[in-house]
């Protein structure tokens, strides 16, 4: 699969070549597109999966200080 990056003129770039959250990001909207969840569904759970890996930023944060 390859990615389309556009600036000024359009790059592609291999998927395998892209950074790991962006594959991670493209792999979720495959997966939500699939299972065909509706997009309020979808937002509402990513929200609530970026609240608790923030949350879990945060603890670790407070460890390491």
């Amino acid at each position: 699969m390859k990615l389309k990056m556009t600036k000024n003129n359009r790059q592609q770039i291999k998927l395998s070549d892209a950074p790991k959250s962006i594959q991670l990001a493209v792999d979720l909207i495959q997966l939500l597109e699939e299972n065909k969840i509706e997009t309020q569904t979808a937002i509402e759970a990513l929200e609530i999966v970026l609240n608790d890996f923030k949350k879990k930023a945060a603890i670790k944060n407070n460890r390491n200080i």
